[in-house]
């Protein structure tokens, strides 16, 4: 074989794999976005749902408003207490939904909104002027899945049970930072923050997904603890 004849061999193979990474380049990209459609489409559904509850609500308060007066108006106040008290808890069961501009961010954050109203966890949600447009969609959410599903893991076993999350711009970065309360230190505990569950090899993947996503995009990740809060602030570069 000419020396010719090998080297356009050799470059028609280079060619070849540069070809290959491109297709795989778009086939993740096209995944991404696939993904991100219907998380999207899960979103629109959620609104409607709490949008159909709420006017259920008020078409059912005229009801309620005329069951109470009943009670008073028969000289049974005590009836009466009790019903408000049972309206109360109904509405406090009524879910409001979290609007942050970022459509992902909406479907995730309202997602493990919901998980937290069930299992008796305050939240404190601030949300500032963060696009993540550097991020795909599907590295962001489980970036903030991962972090979010942590910490209510971990305010499961709390008495005081509470998640702070803030989302904003600082610096040229944008942040999430996810608070959740401790009665103990954890990292002294568990410095490698491996997990005590059951599924050990899932949650450790969830940590180091969380490391190696945000490292792909040049940002960083620090995980420590202050006033009775353990803290992972998670940094992209804008």
């Amino acid at each position: 074989m000419m020396r010719s004849d090998k080297k356009k061999i050799e470059e028609l193979t280079d060619r070849i794999l540069e070809l290959e990474a491109a297709n795989m380049d778009l086939k993740y990209e096209l995944d991404s976005y696939k993904w991100q459609m219907e998380e999207i489409n899960k979103q629109e559904e959620e609104i409607r749902r709490l949008h159909q509850n709420t006017r259920k609500l008020k078409h059912d308060m005229r009801n309620h408003l005329m069951v109470m007066a009943s009670y008073l108006n028969s000289g049974d106040p005590d009836s009466a207490k009790d019903y408000i008290s049972e309206i109360l808890e109904k509405l406090n069961a009524v879910r409001s939904y979290v609007e942050t501009g970022n459509p992902l961010l909406n479907h995730i954050l309202n997602d493990k909104l919901r998980i937290c109203t069930d299992e008796g966890i305050d939240v404190k949600v601030q949300i500032g002027r963060a696009d993540f447009e550097r991020m795909k969609g599907i590295d962001f959410s489980a970036v903030f899945a991962n972090a979010m599903d942590n910490a209510i893991e971990h305010e499961r076993k709390e008495e005081r049970k509470e998640i702070v999350i803030n989302v904003s711009e600082k610096k040229g970065y944008d942040v999430i930072t996810v608070k959740n309360r401790i009665s103990g230190s954890v990292l002294s505990e568990n410095p490698d923050l491996i997990s005590t569950k059951d599924d050990n090899e899932k949650h450790g993947l969830g940590v180091k997904q969380i490391k190696d996503i945000v490292a792909s995009y040049e940002g960083m990740t620090d995980f420590y603890e202050e006033d009775d809060f353990f803290i992972v602030s998670i940094f992209i570069p804008a």
